[in-house]
């Protein structure tokens, strides 16, 4: 009966240490790898793991293990690669047999509470970064110096009132609207000279470039449903930003008169 306690403890850890990893922007083939990591490390060879973008399905029994099912719902959450690669890590270290179970579990429990960077600080680096973004793309200081605004009020309407109070949908298509007014108001006041290079670089900021890349990896390892789950709602993200500028785009240009760019 302890032997059957503890294979189902580690069959949770496991289980655990997958949702971290998913609910934080690993990609399929690393949730799977690593919850086999640790079922093979205590003995689970029957276990078997069905990882899907949003949910893990995980079973385990054969005539000298016992029977154990379980079904988790992982909803899409904001990506935080510090946790996959401790979490990567971890079971790398679990396989050289340097945690028990409790131990595990103890770990896990750390890493899901990992603080994250101030609010402040990933506003301010996302100005920066955006900023960084609209140089490279042809923009002179001046740019640069704008962008670095508007990507703060960018981030700063993104995490205190898109994402609590709207739908994705609406958070991402007023998040760019909001971007492109700010980028034609320093155009028009001339404290910038390049309005695409502005635009980009506030545009940026809300590039799934995380789901993008892991779509793709997704399809290329075979994961063909993921795959095509993450690849779509990265496209969803990419015809709101479309949609969003081009809305006040069009606004702008019906109230001037004429044509913009």
């Amino acid at each position: 009966m302890e032997s059957v306690q503890q294979d189902r403890e580690a069959l949770l850890a496991a289980l655990e240490a997958g949702k971290i990893l998913l609910e934080n922007g690993a990609e399929i083939f690393r949730v799977e790898e690593t919850i086999y990591r640790i079922c093979g490390h205590f003995g689970l060879k029957s276990a078997s793991a069905f990882v899907l973008s949003n949910g893990i399905f995980l079973t385990c029994g054969d005539g000298g293990e016992a029977q154990f099912a379980k079904v988790l719902l992982i909803p899409v959450n904001r990506t935080n690669l510090g946790r996959v690669a401790e979490v990567n890590q971890l079971s790398r270290q679990i396989e050289h047999g340097d945690y028990t179970v409790e131990q595990i579990r103890q770990e896990l429990e750390r890493i899901q509470h990992m603080p994250e960077f101030p609010e402040w600080v990933q506003i301010l680096v996302a100005g920066f970064s955006g900023a960084c973004f609209s140089y490279l793309f042809g923009g002179s200081w001046q740019d640069a110096l704008c962008t670095v605004g508007i990507g703060i009020l960018l981030y700063w309407y993104l995490q205190n009132i898109g994402k609590p109070h709207f739908s994705k949908i609406v958070c991402n298509i007023v998040g760019s609207a909001w971007v492109t007014f700010l980028s034609i108001l320093c155009w028009r006041l001339q404290l910038g000279n390049h309005l695409e290079s502005m635009l980009i670089g506030g545009i940026i900021i809300m590039v799934p470039g995380v789901a993008f890349t892991n779509a793709i990896r997704d399809m290329a390892d075979g994961d063909y449903i993921s795959g095509s789950v993450r690849m779509l709602d990265a496209m969803l993200v990419f015809f709101c930003i479309a949609m969003g500028v081009g809305f006040m785009m069009a606004i702008y240009n019906g109230v001037m008169g004429g044509v913009l760019l």
